[in-house]
């Protein structure tokens, strides 16, 4: 058992008068010195100079950076301001962000690998078995391609172009438009390459399987992955549309019709199904993204709470083999042109993802390392940058790392 599950059920037990606890014991990992993880303290004090340089560059309002080795949080702090308008506000460590597409692996790749485990479904499993309407590739000679798998949407090689356009979506079908409405839309789409065949990174491959997993399910992805994700790991602010009190804590992105964004999903597609969708929508901590980082280096486990299987949680985080020329686990990012979060020094085995509105996460397995990187750069008119930061935070982490 860790120090951090010890020093959970010791809490736990001073509460039990009190509470029923049917989770992880608790959502934090304990404290620790980065000598007491062999890690170097002088090395990553670096981080304050360049992410300074990004406060006066204005690059984003503010940033929340946590790094956790062997279980325990060896860095945790708040940067800048939460909000520039309507007036300036302060940032604290536990706010909530809007994770945009890291809602792809964290909530969608795992429910999706979880009613595999099931028996559920099948990565083989056609997706027009779900979504009859899903069109083939068609090519030039009007030769009709092969039907695209579950594990094509996963790994962004079924075919579909990146995205949809929301307003033309919106005046055919409504707004709000019915996911169901939208996956039809989506499948009728022409396919850019053959299943198999390209990598487009896609944000329809992941609202298509949030739908796949309501239809199996029966639950949408919103309550699939509370259910058998969030709360079983004790991850208490994580999850779609926040209400009160967690809207109070969510941090701003950008203004829409006059409108600030907060607590309201940044993506216009997620935003025009109400909210909720597989490629965008989930809302989280830096802390209780610690804690899924955790699971996963546990090889799914967290706190003798099991979300997902070793044999799972492997499969996931390496390059699917039928698509090496991709770089993309299911759900996850090891090596494609999108990987910049890893940085230079994290090996192959590492994994992670970003999301537009300048959040990301990276997993090094290797080291028992994990880097959550959250800002707002969207805020407030979608001109922040961040990609560079990322790269050079991920080399200053995995630069102090002395002992592995």
């Amino acid at each position: 058992m860790t120090a951090r599950c010890r020093s959970g059920k010791t809490a736990i037990v001073m509460l039990l008068a009190a509470f029923s606890v049917s989770s992880a014991w608790a959502q934090r990992l304990p404290p620790a010195g980065p000598g007491d993880v062999g890690m170097s303290a002088g090395r990553l004090a670096l981080i304050d100079g360049i992410i300074q340089e990004a406060l006066v560059r204005k690059d984003f309002p503010g940033a929340v950076l946590l790094i956790t080795r062997r279980g325990r949080t060896v860095w945790e702090k708040a940067y800048g301001e939460s909000q520039w308008m309507p007036e300036r506000k302060p940032l604290d460590s536990s706010m909530i962000f809007d994770l945009a597409s890291l809602t792809k692996p964290v909530a969608t790749a795992t429910s999706i690998m979880l009613l595999v485990e099931r028996g559920r479904v099948r990565l083989w499993d056609k997706v027009k078995e779900f979504v009859p309407e899903f069109s083939a590739f068609v090519d030039g000679d009007g030769a009709v391609g092969e039907d695209a798998r579950l594990w094509h949407l996963l790994t962004h090689t079924s075919g579909l172009p990146p995205y949809a356009d929301a307003e033309e979506v919106a005046r055919k079908y409504g707004d709000p438009c019915p996911t169901e409405t939208l996956v039809k839309h989506i499948a009728l789409l022409a396919k850019n390459a053959a299943p198999g065949g390209r990598f487009t990174y896609s944000c329809l491959n992941y609202i298509t399987l949030a739908h796949i997993i309501k239809i199996v399910s029966g639950k949408t992805i919103a309550e699939f992955s509370a259910e058998n994700i969030f709360k079983p790991l004790g991850m208490n602010h994580t999850g779609y549309n926040p209400g009160p009190p967690d809207l109070d804590l969510c941090v701003p992105t950008v203004v829409v019709d006059g409108k600030l964004l907060k607590g309201i999903v940044h993506d216009p597609l997620a935003r025009l199904q109400g909210g909720v969708s597989g490629n965008a929508g989930l809302f989280s901590t830096a802390g209780d993204l610690a804690v899924f980082a955790e699971m996963m280096l546990n090889k799914g486990e967290f706190c003798g709470v099991r979300v997902l299987s070793p044999l799972a949680v492997e499969r996931m985080t390496e390059i699917f083999p039928r698509i090496d020329f991709s770089g993309r686990g299911l759900g996850w990012d090891m090596d494609s042109a999108y990987a910049t979060v890893r940085g230079d020094l994290f090996g192959s085995r590492s994994y992670g993802h970003s999301g537009y509105t300048g959040t990301s996460l990276w997993v090094d397995p290797e080291t028992h390392t994990s880097v959550i990187f959250l800002t707002n750069r969207v805020h407030p008119d979608d001109k922040g940058a961040i990609i560079s930061l990322r790269s050079k935070i991920a080399n200053i982490v995995a630069a102090a790392i002395l002992q592995k």
